[in-house]
């Protein structure tokens, strides 16, 4: 049933990573590329809408650059992406040229979804694109990228990508057949887990490490195919060797591992919130405000603040946490971290006079806190 769900998809979001894209290391591996270039244009001509997130910008950079090995600076590693994106997009462009496909170049950093108006530009335009018949080809602007807030390989940048356009499906290209109940390179009579919840937190245990020439690794898709499922989207992960995937992905084959989303879609607001990877501070909360919080899904009130950690301003992105750190929610804070200091365990009728103005009487709205 899920995998004619999958069949029946009409948005897909198809990641494929540095061990994949490149030749060992070696620049880019063109007849692999072409190979999958040749079955999205199928996809495409079936008037499926594609999202192409493609990492190989440092890993073609590297070979273009003579170096021997993928560079640990993070200004070298901003200097192999500049170098090596020209190559990745002129591959592309001229791959899909061939087949009279228009390509359209998207570079994304952690801040341009983050940042609510650069995120719904962001949505608006790639959303734009598909409707004009365009296939984006989509990247991490690796050049401009610090180590704090990079995606991991693109797998959460595929999987924030989804919740950006609403995917129904995400495809993840990797050098393994799937997700494996032990890692198959240490095991090699470990069993293929054909199906699983994307929420199962027992998939967490079974990842692997990543390559030299990435940096993600099976631990990252799973956690991407979790964010994914998040707006709905459910995600297979492939070998992308294996011959035609993709057009057996979408023949609903049985094929890869298959992480289905089993919980209802997002607003769009929340599925933003909720793919944030950086927030500004943290909120303990008190029993009473956690379970109020799980149980109604009514906005937080200064009453249920016990500890203000890191410093915000109102709008950021605020974490909310038991008190053993654990994280319950996250949303939109009214106040600054200073306010909220000075309110947190009052009552909201008492903001006025602790303040000496009057502002909102949530410290979270509900329409701005999204449980995690």
């Amino acid at each position: 049933m899920i995998r004619g769900k999958i069949k029946n998809a009409k948005r897909i979001v198809i990641k494929v990573g540095s061990s994949l894209v490149t030749n060992n290391g070696l620049g880019l591996h063109h007849e692999r590329i072409l190979h999958w270039v040749e079955q999205i244009v199928c996809l495409h001509d079936e008037g499926k809408q594609v999202v192409l997130v493609s990492s190989g910008a440092v890993a073609e950079g590297v070979s273009r650059l003579g170096l021997k090995t993928r560079p640990v600076e993070m200004h070298l590693q901003q200097a192999a992406a500049a170098v090596g994106q020209m190559g990745l997009v002129q591959i592309y462009e001229s791959f899909f040229k061939n087949h009279d496909v228009q390509t359209a170049q998207i570079l994304l950093s952690h801040e341009d979804l983050s940042d609510r108006t650069r995120y719904l530009n962001a949505r608006t335009t790639l959303t734009t694109l598909l409707d004009m018949g365009v296939i984006p080809v989509v990247n991490e602007n690796d050049t401009v990228a610090t180590a704090e807030l990079c995606f991991g390989d693109n797998d959460t940048l595929a999987a924030l990508v989804a919740n950006l356009i609403s995917a129904e499906a995400m495809v993840v290209l990797t050098d393994q057949d799937g997700v494996y109940e032990e890692d198959p390179r240490l095991n090699t009579s470990s069993t293929l887990i054909p199906e699983a919840s994307a929420n199962d937190d027992l998939l967490l245990q079974v990842a692997g490490e990543g390559t030299s020439l990435g940096r993600g690794g099976m631990l990252t898709k799973i956690s991407a195919a979790k964010l994914a499922a998040r707006s709905g989207t459910d995600t297979v992960i492939a070998n992308g060797k294996i011959s035609d995937v993709l057009l057996k992905f979408s023949a609903g084959e049985l094929i890869g591992s298959l992480l289905y989303a089993d919980s209802e879609p997002m607003a769009a607001r929340k599925q933003w919130l909720a793919g944030q990877l950086v927030v500004k501070g943290t909120l303990q909360l008190d029993p009473g405000a956690i379970k109020v919080l799980k149980n109604s899904g009514t906005s937080l009130l200064a009453v249920g603040v016990e500890i203000v950690e890191g410093q915000f301003s109102r709008g950021d992105v605020v974490s909310c946490v038991d008190s053993e750190g654990n994280e319950i929610a996250r949303g939109l804070v009214n106040y600054d971290s200073k306010e909220v200091d000075t309110i947190r365990g009052k009552a909201s009728e008492k903001i006025v006079g602790l303040l000496g103005y009057s502002g909102d009487e949530e410290i979270i709205h509900r329409d701005n806190l999204v449980l995690v």
